[in-house]
């Protein structure tokens, strides 16, 4: 774990934004769906065009949402249930509720996987101007309805959301949508990346599978210019 020098401070941040794939989670949410419908190969060459910069964000995100499409939101549930992710979110979450500080998810994934992880491990809501959009009609996942999800558009809501400055927010992701808004807000931290590119444009890095390590690094890292 890359953490800053220093002594525990008393609680600054306001609102901590979380991402979910690859950070959170330790392998991609969407593979794992993928691998229990049959469709890994969808999902393996999808993401090698979207790595390889062959197509946008909104492609790979419609393409993506179409893998469920024609489940039940249920069975979606039951695989996020059971998608390998980092010990002791519920606990971490509540720890910097605690502190004062908002939680939320700051995420492309459709509604109905914000609302479950918003459910099970009480993060304080999300930002819709971020995530894709799908129909759900009786339960059953229709089709992908995405157009331009941004995750700055999704901070500013936040933020706007809970009357809060930029400086007072800190972002954690691993991919390199999450790099502008750990710019446009107070820090940014790196959780578990695989792009040396997003360990460099973050504040601070962490490689763990405890989500704890990220709260202790929060209580010691500042806003950039206080440092």
């Amino acid at each position: 774990m890359n953490v800053p020098a220093g002594r525990p401070r008393s609680p600054f941040w306001r609102l901590v934004t979380v991402d979910i794939d690859g950070t959170i989670t330790r392998e991609h949410g969407w593979k794992a769906i993928a691998d229990r419908f049959g469709r890994t190969d969808e999902f393996d060459r999808l993401h090698r065009r979207f790595e390889k910069r062959t197509i946008g964000l909104a492609s790979y995100l419609a393409g993506l949402m179409t893998i469920a499409r024609g489940h039940r939101v249920r069975e979606v549930e039951a695989i996020l249930a059971s998608t390998p992710r980092l010990r002791h979110l519920r606990r971490g979450v509540r720890a910097l509720q605690r502190r004062g500080a908002r939680v939320a998810l700051l995420s492309h994934n459709p509604p109905f996987v914000l609302d479950w992880y918003v459910r099970r491990f009480g993060f304080d809501g999300y930002a819709r101007e971020s995530a894709a959009h799908v129909e759900v009609e009786r339960g059953r996942i229709g089709p992908a309805i995405v157009s331009r999800p941004s995750k700055l558009a999704g901070a500013a809501a936040l933020l706007a959301r809970w009357k809060l400055p930029p400086r007072s927010a800190v972002h954690i992701g691993d991919g390199r949508a999450d790099g502008p808004v750990f710019r446009r807000l107070g820090a940014g931290v790196a959780l578990n990346p695989k792009d040396r590119e997003v360990l460099e444009e973050a504040d601070a890095g962490v490689f763990t599978d405890d989500f704890d390590d990220v709260v202790r690094l929060l209580r010691v890292l500042r806003p950039r210019g206080e440092r």
